[in-house]
């Protein structure tokens, strides 16, 4: 059976590094695709819980009730899980912030006309990375003083001398090196390999439609496995979210116990 044309993938270059639509002369202010969709769903985030919480009510109802069903599972099941009720409430703000933005980030994966999660491109998944590495420093400083804070994270107690000179570089670079590295790669890399499976199924149902010959009846396969693959991403979108907070508060809770090593 022959067909009609050839089938071109998209390019990763074009997707995920488009022109620039607003300040193109500008190399720190310009504005392309992805960045407006960060912005856009920044503002959403925004306007989500200001007016959830503009009139907040005893009895919530509406965006209320939805804003607080989301801050509350953010609260039991990631901060007071890892944290315990009383560093929780220290702890929340951090965590919520980096749930919220991750998720909203995520979401523009499967929402027509924007297609595309702005947490795909390294910039955003590196600035929360940052911003986890800043709170569970902060966290472990705190309690201990930077300098012991350190010394605890990377000098394991009752170990031959000689062996701290190969586990202490080895713990340094995984308390603070790897973890930032880490929650970047793995969000980029989930949000990166989703998008281009997406493009590549509804491309290539847009393909073998019009072929027009016995190939048409492939389309049917490839935009059945797109919409379930769809669904599977929303799923990855909320998991992401999940995993990044989640283990945000673990690397917190073991520099707030970094003398237990």
């Amino acid at each position: 059976m022959a067909t009609k044309g050839e089938f071109h993938a998209p390019t990763v270059e074009h997707e995920f590094f488009p022109e620039p639509i607003w300040f193109a002369n500008s190399d720190w202010f310009a504005i392309d695709r992805l960045m407006f969709v960060r912005l856009l769903m920044g503002l959403v985030i925004v306007l989500f819980f200001g007016i959830a919480m503009r009139k907040p009510k005893l009895i919530p109802s509406g965006l209320q009730n939805v804003a607080e069903i989301m801050l509350d599972f953010v609260r039991i099941n990631i901060a007071e899980e890892i944290l315990g009720k009383k560093e929780a409430k220290r702890f929340l703000p951090v965590l919520a912030t980096i749930f919220f933005i991750v998720l909203f980030g995520n979401l523009p994966s499967v929402i027509p006309f924007l297609n595309i999660s702005p947490n795909a491109r390294v910039g955003m998944p590196l600035v929360l990375a940052v911003f986890g590495y800043i709170a569970f420093i902060y966290a472990g400083a705190k309690r201990y003083g930077f300098f012991k804070y350190v010394k605890s994270s990377v000098v394991i107690p009752n170990l031959h001398p000689l062996l701290h000179l190969l586990v202490v570089p080895l713990e340094f670079l995984s308390t603070f090196i790897l973890r930032p590295a880490t929650l970047t790669i793995r969000l980029l890399a989930n949000m990166l390999a989703g998008h281009i499976i997406l493009v590549l199924l509804f491309s290539a149902t847009n393909f073998f439609f019009w072929q027009l010959n016995g190939w048409t009846a492939l389309s049917a396969v490839t935009i059945v496995a797109a919409v379930a693959f769809t669904l599977f991403e929303l799923l990855v979108v909320f998991i992401q979210a999940y995993i990044f907070a989640l283990l945000s508060a673990v690397y917190i809770e073991l520099s707030l116990h970094a003398d237990e090593h």
